[in-house]
């Protein structure tokens, strides 16, 4: 049997959605030991002077707890 730890990440790039998300797992692999999966719930980003300078994906980061 195994449990699940869920924990919520806010990962940014200055290129694109998909890098922050991406961002998010680096880090959290970084630091964490059997992540598996995760999942992207909100995207946002920052715009400056009309145009979009920070790329923002909020990311769920799912891995299993050990013994």
């Amino acid at each position: 049997m195994s449990v699940v730890k869920v924990i919520h990440l806010i990962g940014q790039s200055e290129e694109s959605f998909a890098k922050a998300a991406d961002a998010a797992v680096e880090e959290a692999t970084q630091t964490i030991r059997n992540v598996k999966s995760f999942q992207v719930d909100e995207l946002s980003g920052q715009v400056v002077d009309g145009k979009i300078s920070m790329y923002r994906a909020s990311v769920k980061i799912a891995f299993v707890i050990e013994r």
